[in-house]
C-alpha cells in the first residue's frame, strides 16, 4: 500500500476536477494536503474541511491567483517555512479555451502561458530550497496529450504543455543530484466539468469522438489520473525522473 505519511503535498487547481480526486487521494494516504486555488474561501474551506473529515487528514485551503507570478511564489515560500517544507508540489492548475487561433488576443495567450506554465517555475522556485535541504522531493507537473498536436482550437493551452514539458526535462536534470524528482503527467481526455464547459451542447460528440480514438472505449475518469499521481509523488517511484508518463486510454 503507498503511503504518504508525514509529508506535505501543495496541490494547485485543487478546487476543480482533476485536483479534487488528487487531494482526496493523497489525503487518503496520509498526506497533509495544502489545496491552491484561486476560488473564495466560500468555495474552498468546506471542501477541504470534507476531504479532512473524510481522510481523517490535515487538509488545508489557500486562496492564490497563480497569475500573480510574484505574489504566488512569495505565498508559496511562506507555506514552506510554516509547514518545514512542501514535500511534494503537484502543478495542476490549467486554463483552457477553444477557439480558432485568430480569435485570441495577445493578453489571453499570455494569460495561459503565465497560469498553465510560468507559475510551475515560480512554484518550484519556491519550494526547492527546503527540498535540497532535505535531499529529497517529489515534483509533478502536468502536461497533455493535445501535444500529440491532433485537437484544433488550443493554441495557447498546447504551447504552455509545451513549455512544462521541456520545464519538466530540465528540472530533473538540475534537481536530481539533490534527491529531487521531476516528471509530468500527460492525461488524455478525462471527464470533467471543463469538458461541459468546453464543448456544451457538442459534448456527446465530443464523447463519441474520443472513444473512436482511445483503444480501450471507456471514458478517463478523475480518479484514473490521481491514483498515477499517487504513485509519482510516493517512494516506489524514486528512481523515476524526467518523464512524461501518459494516461490516455491508448489514445
Amino acid at each position: 500500500m503507498l503511503t504518504l505519511s508525514g509529508k506535505t503535498v501543495l496541490l494547485t487547481g485543487a478546487l476543480g476536477t482533476l485536483g479534487r480526486a488528487q487531494a482526496s487521494r493523497l489525503a487518503g494516504a496520509g498526506a497533509r494536503i495544502l489545496m491552491l486555488d484561486r476560488a473564495d474561501a466560500d468555495a474552498g474551506e468546506p471542501l477541504a474541511s470534507r476531504i479532512a473529515a473524510e481522510s481523517h487528514g490535515e487538509v488545508l485551503y489557500i486562496k492564490q491567483d497563480l497569475g500573480n507570478l510574484s505574489a504566488s511564489e512569495k505565498n508559496v515560500v511562506g507555506l514552506s517555512d510554516a509547514h518545514g517544507g512542501i514535500d511534494i508540489l503537484i502543478n495542476n492548475a490549467a486554463l483552457i479555451i477553444n477557439k480558432p487561433f485568430e480569435e485570441f488576443s495577445l493578453d489571453e495567450y499570455e494569460e495561459q502561458l503565465r497560469v498553465n506554465s510560468s507559475a510551475a517555475f515560480a512554484l518550484t522556485r519556491a519550494v526547492t530550497p527546503k527540498m535540497k535541504e532535505k535531499r529529497y522531493g517529489k515534483i509533478v507537473n502536468f502536461c497533455s496529450l493535445t501535444l500529440n498536436g491532433r485537437w484544433d482550437g488550443y493554441v495557447p493551452y498546447v504551447a504552455s504543455k509545451g513549455a512544462i514539458y521541456g520545464l519538466t526535462k530540465s528540472l530533473a536534470r538540475e534537481l536530481g543530484p539533490h534527491g529531487v524528482r521531476v516528471n509530468c503527467v500527460s492525461p488524455g481526455a478525462v471527464v470533467s466539468e471543463a469538458e461541459e464547459r468546453v464543448f456544451g451542447d457538442r459534448l456527446q460528440q465530443y464523447n463519441d469522438w474520443i472513444l473512436q480514438n482511445q483503444s480501450i472505449k471507456s471514458r478517463i475518469q478523475p480518479a484514473d489520473i490521481a491514483e498515477l499521481v499517487l504513485f509519482l509523488v510516493s517512494p516506489a517511484s524514486d528512481m523515476v525522473s524526467g518523464q512524461n508518463i501518459g494516461i490516455d486510454g491508448g489514445w
